[in-house]
């Protein structure tokens, strides 16, 4: 019994490395061509191993497009993704304390718009947004991105509601019996137990927002003012030859902060999600 055991565990592990292969490949992949020479990208793609070590190819991508390095991208990047995380973390805690804990007018129906927005295609709101940002006069800039994170983000409310539901509501009343208000329970009583909630709002955040294309490329219309995600379709030029080595180094810079993010705050992911509350 013992024997068939240990097979079975031996088995069990061959099959979930394999399994964890395949997921893992396109990434191996992406991390050797990062080093192949641009010209053996294709041509020798089935190969994970380089005739040469290309390091020129992180030398030419850092060195960015039209005196724009890399460095800038990043910048710009960082400033976009953590301006957006915080208003989109602050917000959505503070709408989802109140729609948990306060008894106002309308809130049922309020409610119910909000998560009817998470139901909407994003396509049927982008025209719209894009006019009325138009005429604020916000084109050409980081505003149509960052500002609207600072309205709450649906998901990231309901997330945070079936958190705050966990936590017992006799807490609040000690706290009113101390003399607290409605922000003193918020900030002194419900925000510290529901870090785990806003950490993990903030990890998918700043992952949304740092992966996101289709906004910057909406809104942005300078170099300059590119973060990585649109700065790398820069190096694939139609009248060209494409700089496919470059491209794929400073794609492997741009998953470092990622990997960074969630090997730090990975716990928080699990236990946010699972809205374990209080222990």
């Amino acid at each position: 019994m013992a024997l068939q055991r240990r097979w079975n565990n031996v088995f069990y592990h061959i099959i979930i490395g394999g399994l964890a292969l395949v997921m893992l490949y396109p990434l191996i992949w992406l991390f050797v061509s990062s080093f192949k020479p641009s010209q053996e990208v294709f041509t020798t793609a089935n190969s994970l191993i380089p005739s040469r070590i290309a390091w020129e190819n992180y030398k030419s991508g850092w060195a960015g497009f039209a005196g724009n390095t890399f460095a800038n991208f990043f910048k710009n990047s960082f400033i976009i993704a953590i301006l957006s995380t915080i208003g989109a973390v602050a917000s959505s805690g503070l709408v989802a304390y109140a729609f948990t804990r306060i008894r106002f007018f309308g809130r049922a129906f309020w409610f119910g718009a909000m998560m009817m927005t998470m139901m909407l295609p994003r396509d049927v709101t982008i025209i719209p947004q894009y006019i009325m940002f138009s005429d604020f006069g916000w084109l050409s800039s980081f505003k149509p991105i960052i500002v609207p994170q600072f309205f709450g983000v649906p998901f990231f409310i309901f997330l945070i509601m079936q958190f705050i539901r966990t936590i017992p509501l006799d807490l609040d009343e000690a706290a009113k019996i101390d003399g607290c208000s409605k922000y003193g329970i918020f900030f002194k009583v419900i925000l510290p137990l529901c870090v785990p909630a806003l950490v993990t709002a903030a990890i998918f955040s700043f992952y949304w927002t740092w992966e996101d294309f289709y906004h910057p490329l909406l809104y942005l219309n300078k170099p300059d003012l590119y973060p990585v995600s649109l700065a790398l379709k820069l190096f694939l030029d139609g009248e060209s030859l494409n700089n496919w080595g470059g491209m794929f180094a400073m794609s492997i810079l741009s998953l470092v902060p990622v990997f960074v993010i969630f090997f730090l705050f990975q716990r928080y992911i699990v236990e946010g999600i699972a809205t374990s509350g209080l222990k």
